[in-house]
């Protein structure tokens, strides 16, 4: 290995010819999956060194950056009390401590205020540090909670006597999420992986003996599925779902049985998707059947079969129900249309329903934390790009609308000065996709620097919600703008099925059509837009370095699917086989072609790159570290630019970063130093 303080690293290549399909590939920077080899570390910190190296001038700015994210957050906060039975449960931060206070009090009783978990004292002395999941019992008494100290997304389970503060359990080792008290307030229900890594079943744990005594109560053997475990908001049934990508299944278990049987809700089929709720004496179910945004339908609590189903919510095509809140006498539908959430409740009690307003016509909103069944109030969230997270409380009767809690901005910002509108791109075949943007007028210059963020995949859409961190950028007369391309879910079901499999090529080309569209329109400057996206994100921030490399200022690629070829042909890679019906299988030779013509790491060509910063975390388990390791070492041996190609790993973490808020707040700071540079407004 090469390396210098004026020479970026130069990883060796070793001898390695993949084939497939009777087609020989060469690639030299395999032997980097290699964890235990000790060159392989060797090279990611020397990585880490050149990075620091090359960025050495952007410090003085990573400070500042830091200190202004600092001095807009209220340190020491707290959030809207949650109520459920005599108690009040809220998260605390507190001044100079990375991580939150979990605390509850008795109902309007602030000086019975007790700390439930303080998650400061767990994670002392651990690099990283983050909790799973939280539940406190039934009767209140015991508090469930599981740890990961090494960002691999595994978890321990640890369980308090919250009278006597004893730990009472600690033997439960390498849980994947999920965490279900039954109501006997000694049993719990757990979820855990195979060798691959899948949640694949769950089991009964009874708190306070051996995992040895656990017994399976549900396991699945379908490779394509994930297995998950949840409550109803009635406490009445422990739900336990299994999904695939196109795919689900679902039963039920009464909450006051434990040791009982699960009921099947309806079996699976290929291609059919649903969810299911509790309310009173039938189950409520948002199915995909004859219905591609979906539709809601009621089922007797006894026969929940589908030839049972009686239609509540017809279909709409084009209006995707997205969730289903069941509350004891009314019933919250979000769904998403133009892009925009839309909360519809439905009151039995009346018989009538009705519409949430909102205030803005560019927005995020959906259900808050509503811990309590039999309410006639509803607690929900509300941001848009120039609006904090705000929660609110509806009354049902008298559909008063009541701010219960904005995320206070704190120094001399003034949220007015920004502005925030939605305006539409044209895609390559004619498609017209949605860019929402945001800036300050008083202090950009036309046409401006833009950050062009962008995802596409899962079908999740990336809402047009606040950051006060992105300030910074604004402050500086950036524009930041999202892209809503397909393979997202802003626009229903179909726009996520236009961006997948065989038409992931429409994610990229909307991209560059965003960015384009923002040039011709006379937003941004021409040399000066940068590119963001993460994870699935990231592979489409890889096709824009092969596919548009001359549109770009910079590209910042956080743990990136680049390798995404070579991925989907190793199985025993966690997520692998369950994600082939979101990229394809390319063990089939027609996939295979298909993956490999838009894959990053497969098409790296010697261009004028953008400049680059990558980033990678060792121990994540959804991106593994190596892909974006070889697509830098591939990039660096064949780029032309001489641009920076830098790539950060973080040797503690996994997926998500940095755990801690400040470490997080100073990751954050770098990323945008590394922007404001590509923009040369340093």
């Amino acid at each position: 290995m090469v390396s210098s303080d004026d020479t970026a690293p130069i990883a060796p290549r070793r001898p390695y010819t993949r084939i497939v399909h009777g087609t020989a590939t060469e690639d030299p920077w395999y032997w980097l999956r290699d964890r235990d080899d000790s060159a392989v570390l060797d090279y990611l910190r020397a990585e880490n060194s050149w990075t620091d190296s090359s960025t050495d001038h952007l410090e003085g700015l990573r400070k500042i950056l830091f200190e202004e994210i600092r001095a807009r957050v209220k340190e020491s906060d707290q959030s809207v009390p949650i109520p459920k039975g005599p108690w009040e449960y809220r998260v605390r931060t507190k001044e100079g401590f990375q991580y939150p206070l979990h605390v509850r009090q008795r109902r309007g009783e602030p000086a019975t205020e007790e700390v439930l978990l303080d998650e400061n004292e767990i994670a002392e002395g651990n690099d990283y540090f983050a909790v799973g999941d939280l539940a406190v019992s039934p009767d209140h008494r015991f508090l469930a909670y599981t740890t990961d100290i090494e960002g691999n997304e595994e978890y321990d389970l640890t369980v308090v006597d919250l009278h006597t503060r004893e730990v009472i359990d600690d033997g439960v080792r390498q849980l994947s999420y999920g965490l279900v008290w039954a109501n006997d307030c000694r049993t719990l229900f757990l979820v855990l992986t195979d060798t691959a890594r899948r949640p694949n079943r769950v089991v009964r744990h009874a708190v306070g003996k051996s995992k040895s005594d656990d017994v399976t109560i549900f396991t699945e053997p379908d490779e394509r599925f994930w297995v998950g475990v949840g409550i109803t908001r009635s406490e009445k049934f422990v739900v336990i779902g299994s999904e695939s990508k196109t795919s689900s299944e679902y039963w039920l278990l009464d909450a006051d049985l434990p040791d009982g049987e699960p009921s099947l809700v309806e079996p699976r089929r290929e291609g059919h998707e649903y969810r299911v709720s509790h309310q009173g004496d039938r189950l409520l179910i948002l199915t995909n059947d004859d219905a591609v945004d979906f539709r809601l339908v009621e089922a007797p609590l006894q026969e929940p079969a589908s030839n049972n189903w009686r239609e509540i919510v017809p279909h709409r095509e084009g209006t995707r129900i997205e969730d289903v809140d069941a509350f004891e006498t009314f019933t919250v539908v979000t769904e998403r249309r133009d892009a925009v959430p839309v909360l519809r409740v439905m009151d039995h009690v009346s018989n009538r329903e009705f519409e949430v307003g909102m205030d803005e016509p560019v927005f995020e909103a959906g259900p808050g934390a509503n811990a309590e069944y039999a309410t006639r109030v509803l607690r929900y969230g509300y941001t848009s790009m120039v609006t904090p997270p705000s929660t609110f409380e509806i009354d049902i009767d008298t559909r008063e609308r009541r701010l219960l809690k904005q995320q206070p901005v704190l120094g001399d910002t003034d949220l007015s000065a920004y502005k925030s509108e939605r305006t539409w791109s044209t895609s390559v075949d004619g498609t017209r996709v949605p860019v929402s943007l945001v800036w300050r007028p008083d202090v950009v210059t036309w046409p401006a620097p833009t950050l062009l963020y962008g995802y596409g995949a899962y079908e999740v859409g990336i809402p047009a919600s606040f950051s006060s961190a992105r300030l910074s950028l604004l402050d500086r007369g950036v524009v930041f703008a999202i892209a809503h391309v397909r393979g997202g879910g802003e626009l229903g079901r179909t726009w996520y099925e236009q961006g997948r499999l065989e038409h992931k090529q429409n994610t990229f080309s909307d991209f560059g059509s965003c960015r384009d569209h923002l040039v011709s329109e006379g937003w941004s400057d021409a040399h000066r837009v940068v590119a963001r996206g993460g994870s699935a994100g990231g592979l489409l921030m890889g096709a824009m370095v092969n596919q548009r490399p001359e549109a770009f200022a910079g590209i910042v690629a956080e743990v990136p699917f680049v390798d995404n070829v070579n991925t989907m042909l190793d199985p025993t890679i966690p997520l692998t086989i369950t994600e082939y019906d979101e990229w394809g299988n390319p063990n089939d030779i027609s996939t295979f072609r298909l993956m490999s013509a838009y894959g990053p790491y497969e098409n790296v060509t010697a261009d004028n790159h953008p400049a680059l910063l990558v980033t990678a975390g060792l121990n994540d388990p959804r991106v593994q570290y190596w892909e974006p390791a070889k697509w830098v070492a591939k990039l660096r041996s064949i780029s032309t630019s001489n641009h920076p190609i830098l790539l950060r790993t973080e040797l503690d973490s996994g997926h998500g970063g940095p755990s801690g808020r400040y470490d997080a707040w100073r990751d954050e700071a770098f990323v945008m130093s590394f922007i404001i540079d590509s923009f040369n407004l340093t």
